[in-house]
């Protein structure tokens, strides 16, 4: 595969970048996190969200006087599921990721009755919300998103991190288009090794999490190649009403394209969501390059992909 010069340079830059950030992540990953804030120090205007974990809500700091969004963990459901040193690491993992497009910590507070973490307010809404509105992205709209998300885990898998829970609800938009992922409780630093927990959405369950092999950042390629296919159908790639027969088809890894995939895409999601782990890009000897220097993202200019 001939590699044009701009997006060799890319790869020069990005290798050194990611070396200088994991240097750093990695310095400060041991540090203790200091509360900053308290609920006092808001003024709450109105609920974005709420889910098992609690809510967020639109805030402005009385301090600075900015918008932020302040996601509120009951602190006593915390401990009750035996989460509160996963929600420690979410928090010091949010206050080391320096990239734009992972949504931004502020601060955190715990009192007697919160968990509090600050965040940037992405003011453009959910992909999920403008996905059903308008059906389908063209695939020059889920190009530009889908470069943006690949970026996000070369920096996070160089970091050591997977991300395992990749989903068009977990992907604020700017009003400028640019993405912020969001929402790292599943996220769990990994290194090397291998994890067994089931966890993820049914519908971009990769079939090893299924299947409780062991894996790695193998799921977020799979999870990454079931986005793709969403943002240009739709719809995922494996559905059925029942969560067994679901399972099923991922496992099998049998799936349609639509009639108007361009050819360069069916050839990526052919090459991403595919069960042997051996062959799916994203793991084999060019790693990431494998679907950065596709076809389908031909004429991309991942450095130019900055909000």
């Amino acid at each position: 595969m001939a590699v044009d010069e701009k997006l060799q340079k890319h790869y020069s830059y990005f290798d050194q970048f990611l070396r200088r950030s994991k240097r750093e992540f990695e310095a400060k990953l041991h540090q203790d996190i200091k509360q900053n804030c308290a609920l006092d120090d808001f003024d709450l205007t109105k609920t974005l969200g709420a889910g098992s974990f609690g809510m967020v809500v639109l805030c402005r700091d009385k301090r600075d006087k900015n918008i932020y969004a302040l996601k509120l963990m009951e602190k006593s459901n915390i401990i009750k599921t035996r989460q509160l040193v996963h929600t420690g690491a979410e928090i010091k993992l949010m206050k080391n990721l320096k990239f734009p497009f992972f949504i931004d910590m502020h601060g955190f507070f715990m009192d007697n009755v919160y968990v509090g973490i600050c965040m940037s307010f992405a003011n453009g809404g959910d992909m999920f919300t403008h996905l059903r509105e308008q059906k389908k992205f063209d695939e020059s709209m889920s190009k530009f998103y889908g470069a943006q998300v690949i970026l996000a885990f070369e920096y996070l898998h160089h970091l050591g991190v997977i991300y395992r829970d990749l989903k068009p609800e977990n992907i604020l938009l700017d009003l400028q288009g640019y993405l912020r992922v969001t929402d790292l409780g599943f996220c769990k630093k990994i290194d090397n090794t291998r994890t067994y927990t089931l966890c993820g959405t049914p519908e971009y369950l990769a079939p090893e999490i299924i299947l409780s092999q062991g894996y790695n950042k193998s799921v977020d390629y799979w999870s990454y190649g079931v986005l793709l296919f969403e943002m240009n159908a739709g719809y995922a790639p494996f559905y059925a009403k029942d969560p067994m027969r679901l399972y099923e088809k991922i496992v099998a890894g049998k799936f349609t394209f639509p009639t108007f995939f361009s050819k360069p895409l069916k050839d990526l999601l052919n090459n991403i969501l595919i069960v042997d782990r051996s062959k799916r890009y994203g793991l084999l000897k060019n790693g990431v390059k494998d679907i950065k220097g596709h076809d389908w993202f031909k004429n991309t200019d991942f450095d130019q992909l900055k909000p």
